[in-house]
């Protein structure tokens, strides 16, 4: 079997750029190599797109010291559209140099510009095929605001809060303190466009709270202030199926907080204490059905095409709340998303096949 051309792209200008790189390094080193021919791509902080080593171990997920795509000197030059799609790269002498036809792209990019539409919207303009989610779905579930609209219009339950702009908190803050202080005495503070818990704080009884808005709003220029959810932290994802065939969903994981507050970034990448990942998740038959199918209708409300995490608060009463959708989830091999589907029978490497194989066909 000729093997198929896979672009794997990384980095990127977002706050997630290490983790991009982190996730890189584990799908290099995990993707087959008997069916593909691998060319890896990094884009820098700066947005340059580069050629990188074909090196797993150079993108290690290493508290000490994250991977970075440094700026090597090359460029890459995509294919023009409706042409053929052969990828060229400008090397540092100035000689450029074609890496052959490539079928299709894997962006394993979170954050803005990767995990927003963005990069999408550039490969159908130049008609190459992607994996992963497109347009639409990408773009709303970023922005938790609009995420959060498109649940509640398909009856899907989310946690009461509010939207706040940079200009409307400048201009009205003690309005917005007492709207604030509506939501209860523990509230959560978010950039609505960021992901991997950049940017969030937990406030108690109003304590930090401005300091809290501008780690948020430093992220974006509009920030979500939501009411603390009581309940355990469950965790579902979900592949969009192929050729006609409907969502499926994994078996549940459950994000156990024992010592820290809440599951930050230091909690979900860095190794910090006080969090534990377990998969699957110790509930009954009934519940995870019920999660299951919420995650999927939750899927679908987003117009979700490639895979998305789907985080739930599961509340003592047993009712179902929607956290968010994440449609690059964190996709190292110690991430939730893989080990849910390898509790479901789906080893790291398939799932990165099926991934690219659905981008093939779409």
């Amino acid at each position: 079997m000729d093997k198929q051309t896979v672009v794997v792209l990384f980095g990127g200008r977002s706050s997630e750029h290490s983790i991009s790189s982190a996730t890189a390094g584990g799908v290099l080193g995990a993707i087959d190599r008997e069916r593909y021919r691998v060319i890896p791509v990094g884009i820098t902080r700066e947005g340059a797109f580069v050629l990188e080593e074909d090196r797993p171990e150079k993108f290690p997920l290493d508290a000490e010291h994250l991977p970075e795509v440094v700026d090597n000197g090359t460029r890459v030059l995509w294919p023009e559209p409706s042409g053929n799609r052969t990828l060229r790269v400008v090397g540092t002498d100035g000689a450029t140099e074609s890496l052959g036809e490539i079928d299709v792209v894997l962006p394993l990019l979170h954050g803005m510009h990767g995990e927003d539409g963005a990069i999408q919207g550039y490969f159908e303009v130049l008609d190459i095929p992607y994996a992963g989610c497109g347009i639409t779905d990408s773009a709303i579930c970023l922005d938790k605001h609009f995420t959060k609209l498109a649940l509640t219009a398909a009856g899907i339950a989310v946690a009461p809060g509010i939207t706040i702009r940079r200009s409307q908190w400048s201009a009205e803050p003690d309005r917005w303190r007492e709207d604030i202080a509506r939501l209860g005495p523990v509230v959560f503070v978010k950039p609505t466009s960021a992901g991997s818990s950049v940017g969030v704080s937990r406030v108690v009884d109003g304590e930090g709270l401005d300091d809290a808005l501008e780690v948020a709003f430093a992220e974006y220029d509009r920030v979500l202030v939501e009411t603390q959810v009581e309940g355990r932290e469950i965790e579902v994802g979900v592949l969009a199926g192929r050729g006609g065939a409907a969502p499926r969903a994994s078996l549940p994981g459950e994000v156990v907080l024992t010592t820290r507050s809440f599951y930050d970034f230091e909690g979900k990448y860095l190794g910090g204490d006080g969090v534990e990942i377990v998969c699957p998740a110790d509930v009954d038959d009934v519940l995870v059905d019920r999660l299951r199918k919420t995650a999927v209708s939750a899927f679908e409300a987003v117009d979700g095409r490639g895979l998305a995490r789907v985080d739930f608060f599961v509340t003592p009463a047993g009712d179902l709340v929607v956290n968010e959708l994440n449609t690059m989830p964190g996709f190292t091999p110690i991430s939730m998303f893989p080990k849910c589907w390898i509790a479901s029978g789906l080893s790291y490497g398939e799932l990165i096949t099926e991934l690219v194989e659905a981008g093939l066909q779409r």
